[in-house]
């Protein structure tokens, strides 16, 4: 740790460690390496690994720099372990526990808790093969949704929302899937489908208690605009920041001792639909939300590395963000929101990213490495860039994205136009309910 005086001032220079799963938090490492501290970023799947090299260094083995290390972060669930270890050694940790790895990850268990916790909850089942979740649709005719769970759920577009009232279109879905996935599929939900606005609450935890401000965000799943195409996971989002929102405090705020509990510190979301009866949360993101941290780095007016060491330190503050509204798209290339590592190396591979002036302020790097100054996609996702706007107006916010995008050539790109066009419409039904 070194210390450097500016203006009179001591500005602390910290080393920090980031344990990622996929190298999502490129653009995190290079934050806060642009604010002065030492990064080193470890990657666990290896065909990701490429991904940062040229833009901050990488480490073989994090474990190996354990001691150069003052913050660990990690960026995924399933490090919940593992980081409950590091704190009982005093280290300090942005990530999670084992407790807050179930919320998500065990979509019963999660249910269960927000049951536990007073949260009113859809109706939902759990099925372990197709023959006897197609039997319940049967008996129970009705529109659900599926819901891979486990590891199956990080296939985003494996996630099927019925339409119909009898659950016709979900007993076809089942059976395809039954077809192409056999036994290898696991457990996974159904879960009554109810008409709403989809939002989710988030917010960052000191290890003792919830950190003002609470996001807001609207996420746009679908790959196309209009929310047409396979479930992505997501393309983007709209969001904003405030202190006092009735969604959190109906959902998230009711956990806020059971995650000090464990010490959780870091950031979680809780997806709900609302509607005039209510507010029905259906599942938890216990880590960073991708996009969503990026979106939320462009309206957090700190710098990041200083709130991450406040965090994982349990100090209790409150995050300077900008007043108005976020939203960012994410440019991708073939195959995205599939797995193809062919069609990646045909037309995707080591791809250029090109930029008409050289403005890259809201251009947040994804799977990315650079060489030669040149930023290049690499991994295996097609996932290039998150290109973000900020304004007071959501108008402004997606005007500013717009003229971002358009500064950008990437060859074979493709990304939503439409991120925030339904914030007028849902701003109204969130009103007339009572919810903003």
């Amino acid at each position: 740790m070194k210390t450097k005086a500016v203006n009179s001032t001591i500005e602390i220079k910290r080393n920090f460690l980031i344990i990622s799963r996929w190298g999502e938090t490129l653009d995190l490492a290079i934050a806060i390496l642009g604010e002065g501290h030492q990064v080193k970023m470890y990657i666990e799947d290896k065909p990701s690994k490429e991904i940062g090299y040229g833009f901050v260094q990488k480490a073989k083995d994090w474990r190996t720099h354990m001691e150069w290390a003052d913050i660990f972060i990690f960026d995924y669930t399933g490090y919940g372990k593992i980081c409950s270890e590091l704190r009982a050694q005093g280290k300090l940790v942005v990530g999670g526990t084992e407790y807050s790895d179930l919320l998500e990850l065990d979509r019963n268990f999660g249910q269960a808790e927000m049951k536990k916790h007073g949260i009113k909850i859809l109706p939902s089942k759990e099925f372990f093969n197709f023959q006897d979740a197609i039997q319940y649709v049967k008996d129970h005719p009705n529109a659900y949704v599926i819901k891979p769970s486990g590891e199956t759920q990080e296939y985003k577009q494996l996630l099927f929302v019925g339409s119909d009232d009898e659950g016709l279109d979900v007993i076809r879905v089942l059976k395809a899937y039954e077809k192409s996935w056999g036994n290898q599929f696991g457990n996974f939900q159904l879960q009554r489908k109810v008409k709403g606005v989809e939002v989710s609450a988030s917010a960052y935890f000191n290890g003792k208690e919830f950190i003002n401000p609470i996001n807001i965000t609207f996420e746009h799943k679908k790959l196309f605009p209009k929310e047409l195409g396979v479930s992505t996971g997501e393309m983007g989002s709209s969001m904003f920041w405030t202190n006092d929102s009735p969604i959190f405090d109906a959902t998230l705020k009711k956990f806020e001792s059971s995650l000090a509990k464990g010490g959780f510190i870091g950031q979680i979301d809780i997806n709900c639909i609302v509607n005039g009866n209510g507010i029905y949360p259906l599942e938890f993101t216990s880590r960073f939300g991708y996009p969503q941290i990026y979106i939320q780095r462009a309206g957090i007016l700190e710098p990041i590395g200083n709130m991450f060491y406040k965090l994982a330190s349990g100090q209790k503050f409150k995050i300077n963000v900008r007043k108005g509204f976020q939203v960012g798209a994410y440019m991708v290339v073939p195959p995205f929101p599939f797995e193809d590592k062919k069609t990646f190396e045909l037309f995707s591979k080591d791809s250029v990213i090109v930029f008409k002036k050289d403005m890259k302020e809201g251009v947040h790097p994804m799977h990315l490495k650079k060489i030669n100054d040149e930023w290049l996609i690499t991994g295996n996702t097609g996932i290039a860039l998150l290109v973000t706007g900020t304004g007071l107006t959501m108008k402004d916010a997606q005007r500013m994205m717009h003229n971002r995008i358009s500064n950008i050539i990437i060859n074979n790109v493709y990304y939503r136009t439409d991120i925030g066009d339904r914030w007028s419409e849902d701003f109204d039904r969130l009103w007339s309910w009572g919810l903003l």
